[in-house]
């Protein structure tokens, strides 16, 4: 593969771009980055840059030829999802899908972190054993 093989276009989210690897029409890019940007735009997401790479294979007799990639930096956390598809659009709901199932759970992982930031009572946090 060449430089010349590979197109980069920035989504609406302005840290994530998307790449283009063979023969990928613009249709499918763009529908593409509705899928990304319904993931990565809704609020209370910590900032969140990196790529995501889609591409189609040559061979005609691969039965699953488009495939996506996506390496995304939500907050401080690496996401990183692949995909692979028989059409572009199957490839941009199957991707936007595990891409919103990872994303919940960098988010929910962090809720997780944050209520448990209570010392332990060994440490002079609070003892509930139940007895009073």
């Amino acid at each position: 593969m060449t430089a010349k093989d590979i197109d980069t276009h920035a989504t609406s989210t302005a840290a994530v771009e998307v790449r283009v690897e063979g023969d990928v029409d613009e249709e499918a890019v763009a529908y593409l980055r509705e899928k990304v940007d319904a993931v990565l735009g809704r609020t209370g997401l910590p900032a969140v840059s990196g790529a995501v790479r889609v591409a189609r294979a040559v061979a005609h007799h691969a039965a699953r030829p488009w495939s996506a990639g996506a390496e995304l930096v939500v907050g401080n956390t690496l996401v990183v999802v692949h995909a692979q598809e028989a059409t572009a659009h199957e490839l941009a709901d199957r991707l936007q899908d595990r891409l919103r199932s990872q994303v919940n759970r960098v988010l929910h992982h962090k809720e997780e972190a944050r209520r448990s930031a209570t010392p332990p009572p060994w440490r002079g946090g609070r003892a509930d054993s139940g007895r009073e």
